[in-house]
């Protein structure tokens, strides 16, 4: 458990709605099926949690919010009410510059984005995956192409233009052809901003169970890098930049909640299974639901791990997350931050980094290549400390 601590200064808070209609094969994100679930006193208790955080580690400043899940359109319009009620009375939401809420498309009624508007959310994250209706289907997604469309509709009716959508690529039995055919209908939508993975396979999801018993097959290594590519090409051809690895945006549209996450800076972790980052110091929340409301229900935080992070740890940190971002690293502001020179620290690896064509040095700023994103992880790893 945290120690009370001063203020905390310019924090961001990522909220979790545990709650889905439906499980996708290949999630392993907290989350249960929406029937039979305490939802009410899921939102009491989260709105507890900010409070009893907050008294802990106030904040003057809360920069962006972001509610993510689960499916969190999966709530009723009343428990979006009170939820957004809440988050206003607790969170300095006066000095928030972006409030995104996570959507599945057919779950957006009218009723429910009139509640966010009317709450102050500015825009929306939606998870379309692909505009195959049959991949949806193989991927254990419950809405169609049409819902998608349907639902932007429902948008551009209500002159709610700050929308981002992400896709999976790589997904099983996806061809290059499908993926193009995704990609077109995705930059034709004309929206300011989208993300883009490759399909990870992840332990207890139904889509590993299956590759181990040999009923899916994978796109090769090849057309996979191969997508990348072509997404890459299409989104810059269409005014979509590629400002960290998996994300593009029209200028002034980069998602400023996720580049808090890259920049290392610090935000809260509400909900089940919520991560948060602190002074120095990460955390995690409990994500079985009734291991997450037990401690609430006695005034306890539902914290089940935390973190202290070295000055070393924190370097690290700095480097795997910034060297996301296109604009990759400030030689200047590491060593504000960390009172050390860039060129002390790592000075003795980058001549090998840069003569692979992994890595740039331009002025001020350390990237990695277009070569070296597609290589990240390899080159990461060239950048942790001897311990």
């Amino acid at each position: 458990m945290f120690e009370e601590t001063p203020r905390v200064t310019n924090t961001s808070a990522y909220i979790h709605i545990p709650f889905c209609e439906h499980i996708c094969y290949y999630c392993d994100f907290n989350k249960v099926f929406l029937e039979g679930q305490p939802v009410d006193e899921y939102i009491q208790s989260l709105l507890k949690e900010i409070e009893l955080t907050l008294q802990l580690h106030p904040t003057d400043c809360s920069e962006t919010i972001y509610i993510g899940g689960g499916t969190p359109t999966s709530l009723s319009a009343a428990q979006l009410d009170v939820l957004f009620t809440g988050i206003h009375r607790l969170l300095p939401t006066n000095t928030t510059k972006e409030f995104t809420v996570e959507a599945n498309p057919g779950d957006l009624t009218e009723e429910k984005l009139h509640v966010m508007k009317h709450h102050g959310v500015n825009r929306l994250s939606m998870g379309v995956q692909t505009f195959n209706n049959r991949l949806l289907k193989k991927i254990g997604r419950k809405h169609t192409a049409e819902d998608v469309y349907e639902t932007i509709r429902v948008l551009e009716k209500n002159q709610f233009d700050n929308v981002s959508i992400d896709l999976i690529y790589a997904l099983p039995g996806q061809t290059l052809e499908d993926f193009r055919d995704t990609l077109h209908r995705a930059i034709e939508l004309g929206l300011p901003h989208y993300s883009m993975y490759s399909l990870i396979l992840e332990n207890k999801t139904q889509f590993m169970n299956w590759v181990r018993q040999g009923r899916l097959e994978l796109p090769s290594q090849e057309v996979e890098s191969k997508m990348f590519e072509e997404a890459i090409e299409a989104m810059e051809k269409a005014g979509h930049y590629q400002y960290e690895v998996s994300n593009f945006a029209i200028p002034g549209k980069e998602s400023q909640h996720n580049l808090v996450y890259w920049n290392n800076e610090n935000y809260y972790g509400f909900g089940a299974g919520a991560s948060g980052y602190l002074k120095n110091e990460r955390y995690k929340n409990f994500g079985p639901i009734q291991h997450y409301l037990r401690p609430l229900r006695e005034n306890n935080l539902p914290i089940v791990e935390t973190e202290p992070l070295t000055i070393d740890n924190q370097i690290e940190e700095e480097m795997f997350l910034g060297l996301r971002k296109r604009s990759g690293i400030s030689q200047q502001h590491f060593a504000r931050k960390f009172n050390r020179s860039f060129m002390d620290v790592y000075g003795n690896i980058l001549p090998e980094l840069i003569e692979n064509n992994w890595l740039v040095v331009e002025d001020d700023r350390i990237r990695l290549t277009q070569q070296g994103l597609f290589i990240g992880n390899e080159v990461f790893e060239k950048f942790l400390l001897p311990k």
